[in-house]
């Protein structure tokens, strides 16, 4: 069952590898790849978190706000850009046998998307994040961004 404590592990600096697809809704289209750093700071007692990932290859940064809703025993997962300054939709889901799942709509190049994030392979030295959308209402799924995060002194590199 998902707690608030479910994103302690993702607490302080990061170093990200990121693969995204060139067209997030073509399976077969090729993949960039470059790397970012983020930071996640806890709120609430550890029921919330926010994180800033600075992105230089896109010129941007993001910024996630995670809520922990203690009724639903959901997590809700909110993402904005600095780029359009806009809040996108959440997505909301839960942790179950160390695997989070969100899922929630949105648009893309003006089709509808359910959305879903998965994070994976977590610990307080690594942590999997990867988005999919789906344009037949979560039949069939593209994976079009992964982030590999690891801690800066475990990644051989250091976070500037």
């Amino acid at each position: 069952m998902s707690s608030p404590h479910d994103f302690d592990f993702f607490h302080g600096e990061w170093t990200v590898l990121h693969r995204r697809r060139t067209d997030f809704l073509d399976p077969d289209s090729g993949w960039e790849e470059f790397r970012a750093t983020s930071r996640c700071w806890p709120l609430f007692g550890g029921a919330a978190n926010i994180d800033e990932i600075d992105m230089p290859h896109l010129g941007s940064k993001g910024l996630t706000l995670r809520l922990f809703d203690q009724e639903s025993r959901q997590w809700s997962l909110n993402w904005s850009s600095s780029r359009s300054g806009k809040l996108f939709p959440p997505v909301v889901g839960r942790f179950a046998d160390g695997r989070g799942e969100f899922h929630g709509d949105d648009t893309h190049d003006g089709k509808d998307v359910r959305v879903r994030f998965v994070w994976s392979g977590t610990s307080p030295a690594a942590a999997r994040w990867e988005q999919a959308f789906s344009v037949d209402g979560g039949e069939t799924w593209v994976t079009n961004w992964i982030m590999e995060f690891t801690r800066p002194e475990a990644s051989g590199t250091s976070a500037r």
